[in-house]
């Protein structure tokens, strides 16, 4: 996802930046350059709600696998808002040049790099036993 959306919006940026380009697009009206940034702001923050709300279904009687599962699904649905968010920022920049959705995108773009799944923070956010801990570690080690 984050292979689509970082080199679109590094053109947008680009172009942005590079003064010198026309493409004569719109100017996005008011209310709509409000709905591109507040929707993105909250999508920002209800994602990580959204992921931890998720991870709270995971019961104590879960088996690792299970647990497992629900926290591969909770990271899909996250990074997939992740991606939606960057979308939006990226169309907006294109059409109303804002500076706010360039940190909106970078915020996006933190919170790809914070969520990417690894033994540790697994065992973290699941509170796994240390049984599970050392077996998640044994199965993510390369061969």
């Amino acid at each position: 996802m984050l292979l689509v959306s970082l080199p679109a919006f590094g053109i947008v940026y680009l172009y942005h930046n590079s003064g010198n380009l026309n493409w004569d697009l719109p100017k996005l009206p008011g209310f709509w350059n409000g709905f591109f940034i507040g929707s993105s702001i909250v999508l920002l923050i209800g994602q990580y709600f959204l992921f931890h709300q998720d991870l709270k279904k995971v019961g104590v009687d879960f088996s690792l696998f299970e647990k497992v599962r629900v926290y591969s699904k909770a990271t899909v649905k996250r990074f997939f808002i992740l991606f939606c968010i960057s979308v939006l920022s990226t169309i907006g920049l294109l059409l109303n040049q804002g500076p706010v959705y360039i940190v909106v995108f970078a915020v996006c773009l933190v919170f790809f790099s914070l969520g990417k799944p690894s033994p540790d923070r697994l065992s973290r956010l699941l509170k796994l036993k240390k049984e599970d801990r050392e077996l998640l570690r044994e199965v993510t080690r390369p061969q």
